[in-house]
Formats: C-alpha cells, sequence, structure tokens
C-alpha cells in the first residue's frame, strides 16, 4: 500500500497558536478582550474566566506582544505557543 503525501498550498496568516492563564485580583476580562481584538492582529481569539483566573487562545504572529500586554493583570502561567505553520508543513510530509 502507497502512502499518499498531502500537498500543503496555504500559507497560514496568524502562525502562532498562542494560549495561557492569567491569576490575579480584579483582572479586566472584557477590557482584555476588547484590546486584542485591534492589537496585536490576530483571529481565533478567546477570552474566558472571571476577575481572577482567565485563559486566553490567540492566533497571532506576535505572541510576545500578547504576553507583555497580559503580564500586567497578574502572573502568566501554562504558556503554549505553537508554530501551526511547522505543524502543518510537517503533517503533510
Amino acid at each position: 500500500m502507497e502512502s499518499e503525501e498531502c500537498e500543503i498550498t496555504e500559507k497560514i496568516e496568524f502562525v502562532f497558536d498562542t494560549q495561557m492563564l492569567v491569576e490575579g485580583e480584579n483582572i479586566p476580562v472584557d477590557a482584555i478582550r476588547e484590546h486584542l481584538e485591534h492589537a496585536p492582529s490576530g483571529d481565533s481569539l478567546l477570552v474566558v474566566g472571571d476577575e481572577e483566573l482567565v485563559r486566553i487562545h490567540f492566533h497571532t504572529n506576535e505572541p510576545w506582544e500578547v504576553m507583555k500586554y497580559l503580564s500586567q493583570f497578574g502572573t502568566i502561567y501554562d504558556v503554549v505557543i505553537e508554530n501551526m505553520q511547522k505543524q502543518s508543513e510537517a503533517f503533510g510530509k
């Protein structure tokens, strides 16, 4: 049985799947969501939680900007930043 190779024809616009938790006090969940809707550029934004713990999921080309912005609200942990373009290329091999 021959294996078929997938051809990658689509370039991913926002390369980094960026996920993290922010723990703190009085975290402004709605303000964070609004800010990340405008800067940095990205898509697939998810901001959920409450004033003490927020989970962020965001596809962007500037994950460091997301972390820099969120650091003012508390402790950042469980950070996952994955290069989706590399994953796509590896899957296609």
